[in-house]
């Protein structure tokens, strides 16, 4: 498997966020991702987000916080697509 770049992975996480959101309010996201958007600002619940890992993880064929040796809670979206990046399979 080749490594997905960052930028790459953060267009495609933004994509399936936003699916996600869409699906669980029936809105779109008020205000734009960046990459120091607080998570927790994002109007998606604890259920929202599990669905976003298993959408991602049905995307990308991998799920980062199962494979991670470490605990890791990412609060910005930098740090999501960040941890997505460092924590795929080579």
């Amino acid at each position: 498997m080749t490594k997905i770049t960052e930028t790459a992975l953060a267009t495609l996480i933004l994509q399936v966020f936003q699916d996600t959101y869409q699906l669980q309010t029936g809105g779109e996201l008020e205000a734009a991702m960046t990459h120091d958007t607080v998570l927790l600002n994002t109007g998606l619940d604890s259920l929202g987000f599990a669905i976003l890992v298993t959408k991602l993880e049905e995307e990308l064929d991998f799920d980062p916080f199962s494979l991670s040796k470490d605990a890791f809670y990412p609060q910005t979206f930098g740090e999501f697509v960040k941890f997505y990046h460092q924590n795929q399979p080579v």
